[in-house]
């Protein structure tokens, strides 16, 4: 099987809707696809110890993290039978409210769609070198936990 081109995934900010809808749209020319998933990861305004989390800092070991995606994308199309992929992740500030993650699978059929998705983000979470740092309203901070939900 030949390498698929490695794509950079890390944006500056917050992912922005349009960028999502035009990710959309450009897919809309391709007649084999019968099925896509997306995951909208979005930061939370949780509260922790009385603060609210305003923003989070994202922060990655950016040549290591984008080796992990990279594998990633070649194991999900080994794995599942997709017709395409995009990953795109945030780093720096992204404010309560705003996208941090976008998962984009496409495949002939929903099944695969489905599973290749959450495959690949419960990967993401626990594999790619990524740190959020939760910054409260009084700009203190604690380094975000991955969830396991």
């Amino acid at each position: 099987m030949q390498e698929k081109k490695r794509h950079a995934v890390f944006i500056n900010g917050a992912i922005s809707p349009q960028f999502i809808a035009d990710s959309i749209a450009k897919h809309s020319t391709k007649k084999t696809i019968g099925a896509h998933d997306i995951f909208l990861g979005q930061v939370r305004s949780d509260v922790i110890e009385n603060k609210t989390v305003q923003s989070i800092e994202y922060s990655a070991y950016e040549e290591m993290a984008e080796e992990k995606f990279h594998d990633l994308r070649e194991a999900a199309f080994a794995k599942f039978e997709l017709t395409c992929m995009h990953i795109y992740h945030s780093i720096g500030s992204v404010k309560a409210g705003g996208i941090c993650l976008f998962v984009f699978v496409s495949a002939e059929h929903r099944a695969s769609a489905f599973e290749a998705c959450r495959y690949i983000v419960e990967e993401i979470k626990t594999h790619v070198p990524v740190w959020g740092k939760e910054i409260f309203e009084d700009e203190t901070f604690v380094w975000k936990e991955n969830a396991k939900n």
